[in-house]
């Protein structure tokens, strides 16, 4: 159990604030909750996540992948391509107008900043098709993800009459400060041979660092649900909260499951067929999470027909911990058939490097 929790803390705490947020708001009154969340400066605490992790990223093993570039188009297609495509259908369905946005915004994040390659390589696939895939994905959102935005929230005009404040001009304007800016200049202070061994060195605690500062955002959005909790009927947010679930979980896997088959009639080897599938089907956390509850994006008091929508960040954090489970389970699976096939059974010392793998994974989950 022990073990469990020191791999698994991040998900743990997650669940955990998740869940103490939700009761808490509810006992509380809306006045006490926004005074409270006002002491956190929502955008200055995502860029910083960003930078940390884009600075602990290393970068240096990317030749190979520029020069044969076509599996990471092909995870960036199934990520930025796929699926959006399936938010905007999958969102008609949900029953909330958070859920709908939330949905969306999950749907049209990039790939997370570290856990692809680190499932990449406990897979035994090429992760530095995984980690291009990851410095491309968020490199270009501050485009794309404004523009799968506006679309989806347009399409959501149309089939609810309900109005969804977007610009999306303001919205890139947002991104390049909060998530481009951040993530180059994280890259950029690995320069120094000093600086990137430092970063190599402390990899662990760096990421500890992110993912605690992301683990407060995440209580801050639960607070704020648990004050819409105390006026909503809780048997119809439940099944609204399953159905939305699931179709994360769909999304994910179908994403998993076309980026590794496409591979193979692209005629890509196991190594490459791998890195894409996990870079094409995971999102990342803190972009989710930041869109879904800045004040001056989609955590607005008016967004959806005139009403606020704090449960947008849900999916988010759904898609976030399904993706966890099923990646794990995934890329276990994967690396026991890889080294069936290359008929090389694990040693001790292979065992030892695959923990010492695995201990890395919660410093690298978002």
């Amino acid at each position: 159990m022990l073990e469990f929790a020191k791999r698994r803390w991040f998900l743990l705490s997650l669940l955990t604030l998740i869940t103490s947020g939700l009761v808490i708001g509810s006992q509380s009154s809306p006045e006490s909750v926004e005074s409270f969340k006002s002491i956190v400066p929502t955008r200055p605490l995502t860029a910083f996540v960003l930078l940390l992790m884009a600075f602990s990223l290393n970068s240096q093993q990317l030749k190979a992948s520029f020069k044969a570039p076509t599996p990471v188009i092909w995870a960036c297609l199934v990520n930025f391509g796929l699926l959006p495509i399936m938010g905007v259908f999958l969102m008609r369905f949900q029953m909330t107008p958070d859920f709908r946005i939330g949905l969306m915004i999950a749907a049209t994040t990039p790939c997370t900043l570290a856990a692809a390659s680190v499932w990449t390589r406990k897979a035994g696939g090429n992760d530095a098709v995984s980690l291009l895939t990851t410095l491309v994905t968020n490199t270009a959102c501050f485009a794309l993800t404004p523009f799968w935005l506006n679309l989806g929230t347009s399409q959501l005009n149309v089939d609810t009459a309900q109005s969804v404040s977007l610009d999306p001009f303001y919205l890139a304007q947002r991104l390049v400060l909060v998530v481009l800016i951040p993530t180059l200049l994280g890259q950029a202070l690995r320069f120094p041979k000093k600086a990137s061994e430092f970063a190599t060195k402390n990899k662990t605690p760096i990421g500890v660092v992110a993912q605690s500062c992301i683990l407060s955002l995440v209580f801050l959005s639960a607070l704020g649900g648990g004050v819409q909790l105390q006026k909503a009927d809780i048997g119809t947010q439940l099944t609204a909260v399953l159905l939305v679930w699931g179709c994360c979980v769909v999304m994910h896997v179908v994403a998993l499951a076309v980026a590794w088959y496409g591979g193979g009639l692209f005629g890509f080897d196991r190594r490459d067929r791998i890195a894409a599938s996990f870079a094409g089907s995971q999102k990342t956390l803190p972009i989710g999470v930041y869109l879904a509850t800045d004040p001056e994006v989609f955590g607005g008091a008016a967004v959806a027909g005139g009403i606020a929508v704090p449960f947008a960040v849900f999916p988010m954090l759904m898609f976030h911990a399904s993706q966890l489970f099923i990646d794990t389970i995934v890329a276990d699976k994967l690396a026991q058939k890889t080294a069936k096939d290359e008929n090389a059974p694990a040693t001790e010392k292979q065992v030892g490097r695959t923990e010492e793998r695995s201990d890395d994974v919660p410093a690298s989950e978002s």
